[in-house]
């Protein structure tokens, strides 16, 4: 006796960003989102609705063209693969792509790594397209499930079409060391730790990026609107809603929210962040990376991806600010437990956390 289940493009939509994808690969288009790399003039992401307007236009195109329809389902089979365990066509990519990933809450870095590997590796940063490079896909965060959506398949189903980007984006480059390398900022990789290590390879290089809690608040804030004027905490930004989101997913009611200090409400995001970068199966890659934010250590590890790749070119400047530790003096102590809290976690997962480096709350 058989059963057969039958899916389809109604319960598993493809998703806006892979159309915009193929549409300007179809076109010959170049991207036009490569600010993710620029430091000094990084902006918020309000683009979901343009994205989805510009890939409803572009779906007929992409679904009428040959080349289109064959790379869709190139991303669904890898879809099926990855649903039913068959691990040979993940096998093949990890054979043939090594994957780098920069993880790190939002303000530490974490862009500019990412920039320096595509410069290391001879690829203009601002030729790769948002998706490819930066921390919005594929989709990882805590589980939810609502009318039509399971947020696990749609982590499978976004990884799928990832995988088949990276084939696209990534397949005319020159093998290093046998493999194709493959830079990622890949904030959201904490919510499926264990996943991503598996899917993208044993060998995939991890590449934490650390800064003390008040210095990234105060960068997430300036970058949000600034701090509200009542001190309370408010949702105006992508940072903001994914601290909205992982404080209610761990039990905070919206009510409690809603009353939050601003500085409590990011303390308790950035302390589960960090305890989810020690427990969901990242720290299984033993040759992890830890980098606290500064110019000088920053740069430093910029420079060792030119010299690790060939690259003759000097790693760009890194801007730093000292606002953190003049604006909020009173936050630091706040933060010390948590700060100790989690070396003591990493501690026991044998994970470096440099306290002294985090402490100079650059």
């Amino acid at each position: 006796m058989g059963v057969e289940i039958r899916l389809t493009d109604r319960e598993l939509p493809v998703s806006p960003i892979y159309i915009d994808f193929l549409a300007h690969l179809l076109d010959g288009r170049p991207h036009d989102d490569g600010e993710w790399a620029d430091q000094t003039s990084e902006a918020l992401n309000y683009g979901l609705a343009e994205l989805q307007r510009r890939a409803e236009i572009a779906a007929p195109r992409v679904m009428n063209d040959e080349r289109g329809r064959a790379h869709i389902a190139r991303a669904y089979s890898l879809l099926l693969a990855l649903l039913t365990g068959d691990f040979a066509p993940i096998a093949e990519l990890q054979r043939r792509f090594h994957f780098i990933n920069v993880i790190g809450i939002p303000r530490t870095g974490g862009s500019y790594l990412t920039a320096e590997l595509y410069r290391a590796l001879g690829i203009e940063p601002r030729r790769v397209p948002f998706a490819v490079a930066h921390d919005g896909f594929p989709e990882a965060g805590p589980f939810e499930m609502a009318p039509a959506a399971n947020s696990w398949v749609r982590s499978l189903h976004t990884m799928a079409e990832y995988l088949s980007m990276v084939e696209l984006f990534f397949g005319a480059q020159a093998p290093r060391q046998g493999r194709i390398v493959v830079p990622k900022k890949l904030t959201k990789g904490i919510y499926a730790g264990g996943f991503f290590h598996r899917i993208l390879g044993e060998a995939v290089e991890h590449i934490i990026t650390l800064r003390h809690p008040v210095a990234a608040c105060v960068s997430s804030y300036d970058k949000s609107g600034g701090l509200p004027a009542d001190g309370r905490f408010i949702v105006r930004s992508n940072i903001e809603d994914w601290c909205r989101r992982d404080l209610l997913y761990t039990g905070c009611s919206a009510q409690e929210l809603a009353t939050m200090d601003y500085f409590d409400a990011y303390l308790r995001y950035w302390e589960q962040y960090h305890y989810s970068i020690a427990t969901t199966g990242l720290s299984a890659n033993r040759g992890l990376r830890v980098v606290v934010y500064g110019k000088e250590r920053l740069e430093a590890l910029a420079r060792d991806f030119h010299r690790r790749h060939g690259s003759p070119l000097q790693p760009g400047e890194f801007k730093v600010s000292q606002a953190a530790r003049q604006r909020h003096a009173e936050w630091i102590e706040r933060a010390r437990p948590a700060l100790h809290r989690v070396a003591a976690l990493w501690a026991r997962m044998g994970i470096p956390f440099p306290l002294a480096e985090v402490e100079e709350c650059w």
